[in-house]
């Protein structure tokens, strides 16, 4: 099976998108760690009409735009980690899930550290929201794209959120603020 890619700019950095003709392969990030998603070569086609989708529809989510995407997906993995991406895909824009949460949700509640590492294979970054998934009390942990690009995401769909934008924060200085604003009102 053929692949094609093209990169796009975006505020986390050029991304590198790689679809077959069934759909995308991949989202890949500038400073990919290499092998962490194993793909056959591919050759650059701009037009190709999934590459040609993704690219506008993650244009249209750093804009704010979007908050779920409507692309055909073909990520390789493992019956375990298609698992979890599928888990992963039904954490709401804007929200967070715990290793364990997703670990409980596919029946495997003691299989966190797994998650984590299939959550770290997950080829399909950004469309399938690997970086909604944080360690237990909210703490940023690993990210293929790095903790900066997972804030700056987490950010961008909190901002969009929320009832008002409070301006620049990372996402976790600002659910701690409205928690404090919450304990004050209560």
């Amino acid at each position: 099976m053929s692949l094609y890619f093209t990169t796009m700019p975006s505020p986390v950095g050029t991304l590198t998108l790689v679809a077959s003709d069934a759909g995308l392969a991949a989202v890949l990030w500038e400073d990919d760690r290499p092998g962490r998603v194993a793909l056959p070569a591919a050759v650059s086609a701009e037009d190709h009409p999934i590459l040609a989708a993704a690219t506008a529809q993650l244009a249209d989510y750093f804009a704010g735009t979007r908050t779920a995407f409507d692309l055909p997906l073909d990520p390789r993995g493992t019956p375990f980690q298609r698992q979890v991406w599928a888990a992963l895909a039904t954490i709401p824009y804007g929200e967070t899930r715990s290793y364990a949460q997703i670990a409980a949700q596919i029946g495997r509640p003691t299989a966190s550290r797994a998650v984590g590492a299939a959550n770290g294979r997950n080829p399909v970054s950004i469309v399938t929201p690997c970086h909604r998934v944080v360690g237990t009390g909210g703490a940023l942990t690993g990210f293929a794209g790095g903790l900066a690009a997972k804030d700056y995401l987490l950010t961008l769909e909190r901002s969009a959120t929320a009832p008002s934008s409070p301006g620049p924060a990372s996402a976790l200085g600002r659910d701690r603020g409205r928690a404090r604003a919450r304990e004050r009102t209560s």
